[in-house]
């Protein structure tokens, strides 16, 4: 088998034709709260197993959940982000089902009536633009962790996560590709992060998918759905598309029927494994949480949700490219909150924004690469990188200056205007001093001057190099460029 992916379309071409893929994606969100959604229990990532517990998470008897404001905002929120549907009046609903880490024996969940109905997500391949549309996104309690490498026969429950809130974000059946899928996930996780609803990380479990898919000949119905859980990367989730599909595809050409069910997705050898069978709604018996009076949200909590949305990505992108900015550089620039609050503190500090953009997807990307650093951990500031683009900017400095200074800003944290004093690297537009150079450098190399003269042009790059280099490199280039002109004329 092999697989097709044209320009336009991904198809899976089996022994007896091309497969369509059909995708689908649930994503669990962790709401950024400093309280679980209907405790007080700290939320806190990496603390001793179930020191973040309380009796409501543990589920001891007697014990009311009361909802977290907060987590009802962030949801909010996010679904205003996505242009969806806000639904004033929702309802929380039992899910029951039994497992070791769920002390209830069911999960608070919303099923009939979600807090946010419809939105969209538009995703980009090059040029073309196509709108994935999000069916809900419900506010629901995980559940707590089991543990099974802490002892050789036993099993270990860890409730901190027992009662965190989560957002679970349902897209539609519209992706038709691992690289659609992987295009969406960054930009959920892009938009969850510039709203502040969910740090995005997906390593540490805040963010993971279950991966929907199915796989049809084009044009007919869809096929039956596999649900392949908690995958925790988007690279990850890419590889349980194609491993899914071309599954399906193998077991429908040998005759056989695809089976609804649950799956999980092993990263060292690429492949899903069959986990259960998949439930349906009805199976987990959904009844109103007898505990929780239905949400009811006024017009004041909306508007206050809706003002305090930051400028999201799109947005953001089509200033940056109104301001002269290339479309890729834009790209890079918005891609992660971090860099774009980071490059909006650069241009605030004034800074042109093409010089700027160009900086920070060169210099600065290139330099953090190098030393494994994030742009949230640089060593140096927005502001500090303004001052020394304002040098540049006024000839203080020439270009290689500029990287010699922004070497030591790395290493030490300093301020550039108190490097290039202390290191005396300003740079020199004295044309007396230049000429003076100029003119050795032509006596101590007389066979190239004769060269040039006579007609081979490309030694000029030379001259300059010698010119700088017997200048330490201070020299202003633009002026040197000027004098060695006249000098190889005369």
């Amino acid at each position: 088998m092999t697989v097709m992916q044209p320009s336009d379309t991904y198809r899976i071409k089996g022994a007896t034709g091309d497969w369509e893929v059909v995708i689908g994606l649930e994503v669990h969100a962790q709401v950024t709260s400093n309280a679980k959604l209907f405790s007080g229990a700290a939320t806190a990532f990496g603390a001793e197993p179930n020191t973040q517990v309380s009796l409501v998470d543990a589920a001891m008897p007697g014990m009311l959940p009361v909802p977290n404001r907060e987590c009802i905002r962030q949801a909010v929120r996010t679904g205003m982000a996505i242009d969806a549907q806000i639904n004033k009046w929702s309802r929380f609903d039992r899910k029951n089902y039994f497992y070791a880490d769920l002390p209830q024996g069911y999960q608070i969940s919303q099923l009939y009536h979600p807090l946010v109905g419809e939105g969209s997500i538009e995703i980009e391949d090059g040029e073309t633009v196509k709108t994935i549309g999000v069916e809900r996104i419900h506010v629901e309690q995980d559940a707590g962790k089991l543990m099974h490498d802490q002892h050789p026969t036993r099993s270990y429950v860890d409730l901190n996560r027992s009662g965190v809130a989560l957002m679970e974000i349902v897209s539609r059946p519209d992706m038709r590709s691992p690289a659609e899928a992987g295009a969406y996930l960054r930009k959920l996780r892009a938009i969850l992060r510039y709203v502040g609803s969910c740090d995005g990380n997906m390593e540490e479990g805040s963010m993971r998918a279950d991966v929907n898919v199915s796989v049809r000949k084009p044009g007919e119905e869809f096929g039956t759905r596999t649900e392949t859980k908690n995958v925790n990367s988007v690279r990850f989730v890419m590889a349980a598309i194609e491993h899914e599909a071309s599954r399906q595809v193998d077991v429908l050409e040998a005759g056989g029927k695809i089976v609804q069910e649950t799956r999980l997705f092993n990263p060292d050898t690429g492949t899903t494994r069959s986990m259960r069978s998949k439930e349906d709604a009805h199976d987990y018996r959904y009844f109103p949480d007898p505990d929780l009076l239905p949400l009811e949200l006024d017009d004041a909590f909306l508007a206050e949700c809706r003002a305090s949305l930051p400028e999201l990505p799109d947005a953001k992108r089509q200033r940056y490219e109104g301001l002269g900015i290339t479309p890729y550089n834009a790209d890079v620039l918005t891609a992660e909150v971090e860099t774009a609050r980071w490059f909006d503190a650069l241009l605030e500090a004034g800074v042109a924004p093409v010089a700027a953009s160009n900086w920070v997807t060169g210099e600065l990307f290139g330099a953090l690469n190098r030393i494994g650093k994030g742009i949230e951990e640089s060593p140096v500031t927005p502001g500090q990188a303004a001052e020394l683009l304002a040098l540049v900017a006024d000839g203080t400095l020439s270009g290689s200056l500029a990287k010699q200074v922004f070497e030591v800003m790395l290493e030490t944290g300093e301020a550039p205007g108190r490097i290039v004093e202390e290191r005396g690297l300003k740079q020199t537009s004295d044309t007396g001093a230049i000429e003076a150079v100029i003119a050795e450098v032509l006596a101590k190399n007389p066979n190239q001057l004769e060269q040039y003269r006579a007609g081979k042009e490309a030694l000029f790059g030379f001259f300059v190099g010698q010119t700088m280099k017997a200048m330490g490199g201070k020299a202003n280039p633009q002026v040197v460029n000027e004098l060695l002109k006249k000098a190889l004329a005369s």
